[in-house]
């Protein structure tokens, strides 16, 4: 009887969630459905286009994405230490995180630079268009966790040397949330960017 009463139905469930968190599964499933709708577009836009120019996957975007696998494991240890009260690890591992989302950023840009050299630009062939429109709203999507991620960094590192202000942050439920929500949609943006990273592999 008693498991019975404590058994939460899916709705019980999504009700007892925080605004936060509410708001991100929501922006996660409709962030989802965009790149799924475009990553069909692009395989039904001709993708044999670009195997038949010859060309072989941005140097950039390869780079890239070693470098992004990289963020989301320093991402999921900010939650271990997080958890260990390492309060000075987890200001690092959040700056590394940081940095690499920076670099990926910009070395994005400089696959995009690659493809116009390969012959292949926005106004190109369908397909070409595609891997600028999804790595694009890729990038926007990780800029976003990019400016979070700098606004935690600065409030991270004031209480960073202030043991009463460490005290409140491993004890505080909302910046445990916090943490846990920021690694969920970073780890989101990792395999989106995987898949589709993959699918350009297969399309060259």
């Amino acid at each position: 009887m008693g498991d019975t009463k404590n058994t939460k139905n899916w709705f019980q469930k999504l009700e007892s969630l925080h605004p936060y968190e509410t708001l991100l599964y929501l922006g996660m499933i409709g962030s989802g459905l965009i790149f799924l709708f475009l990553t069909v577009a692009f395989l039904f836009s001709g993708v044999d286009q670009l195997s038949g120019m010859n060309q072989k996957i941005p140097l950039s975007f390869l780079v890239s994405t070693f470098l992004l696998v990289l963020s989301g494991y320093s991402a999921s240890r900010m939650r271990v230490y997080y958890q260990e009260e390492r309060t000075n690890r987890v200001v690092s591992s959040l700056r590394n995180t940081m940095v690499l989302g920076f670099i990926f950023t910009i070395l994005q840009i400089s696959g995009w630079m690659e493809l116009q050299q390969m012959g292949i630009d926005f106004k190109g062939i369908p397909s070409g268009s595609f891997l600028y429109v999804l790595s694009g709203i890729h990038i926007f999507h990780l800029l976003g966790a990019i400016i979070f991620a700098v606004i935690l960094w600065v409030q991270l590192k004031r209480v960073q040397e202030d043991e009463v202000g460490q005290l409140i942050l491993v004890t505080n439920p909302f910046e445990k949330m916090r943490i846990r929500l920021f690694t969920i949609y970073w780890q989101f943006m990792d395999a989106v960017w995987l898949i589709l990273f993959l699918l350009f592999v297969l399309s060259f």
